[in-house]
């Protein structure tokens, strides 16, 4: 094994997909359920994942979305909605970062994660509070869906990432949370990792 690809959320970061769903709900006065079925009626969550919505139109889109109702404000600051759309993210394990740092000298050390700038401007943001290299500085090179345009678990992005960084599937192992992403890696030869509760990615690396 010569490389190794991280996934973001809830293998390096702890998330609760939730949050936001119950944070937009509170700030529009609403039922946590009707302010779900409308993220899944319009989906812009998935936009800005694959980079179809940049920020801005995420931003007025929730704000459409969310707040075009009878006696609910409808001009939340950017900082408002950032706020609410970072809550998913929990507390950053810093071992798990550190992990990372120490496999890197020995591994060529990836991410690839299903993802959008906001988020990861917070990430970064955390990291650099804690001390620690922002997530581009830490991995050799990261792969966002937002960038990239398309998104796990299609095979398109990890022939991508194998092509982009010269990388050999079977010399290849990847780490995810997600069972979807993990067969979809492993269909294209790459050692793919499912990483469950209540283990973390540091059990997983115990062998590396």
């Amino acid at each position: 094994m010569k490389n190794l690809i991280f996934d973001l959320g809830d293998v390096i970061i702890p998330i609760d997909l939730r949050a936001p769903l119950r944070n937009f709900a509170m700030l529009a006065n609403m039922a946590e359920a009707d302010a779900e079925a409308l993220w899944k009626q319009h989906g812009i969550w998935q936009q800005h994942e694959t980079g179809l919505i940049d920020d801005d139109t995420f931003r007025a889109a929730v704000r459409e979305i969310m707040g075009n109702r009878p006696n609910t404000p409808a001009h939340w600051a950017d900082e408002v909605i950032d706020t609410a759309w970072n809550s998913v993210l929990l507390d950053l394990p810093v071992e798990r970062i550190d992990r990372i740092r120490e496999l890197a000298s020995r591994y060529r050390v990836f991410m690839l994660s299903n993802t959008n700038a906001i988020h990861i401007r917070e990430v970064n943001r955390r990291l650099v509070s804690l001390g620690q290299p922002t997530l581009e500085e830490i991995f050799e090179r990261v792969f966002y869906s937002h960038e990239l345009k398309m998104a796990k678990p299609s095979p398109d992005i990890f022939q991508h990432v194998l092509g982009e960084a010269g990388l050999v599937a079977e010399e290849t192992a990847f780490f995810d949370d997600n069972a979807g992403n993990i067969r979809a890696a492993a269909a294209l030869g790459i050692q793919a990792v499912h990483v469950v509760p209540p283990k973390t990615m540091l059990d997983y690396l115990q062998d590396f």
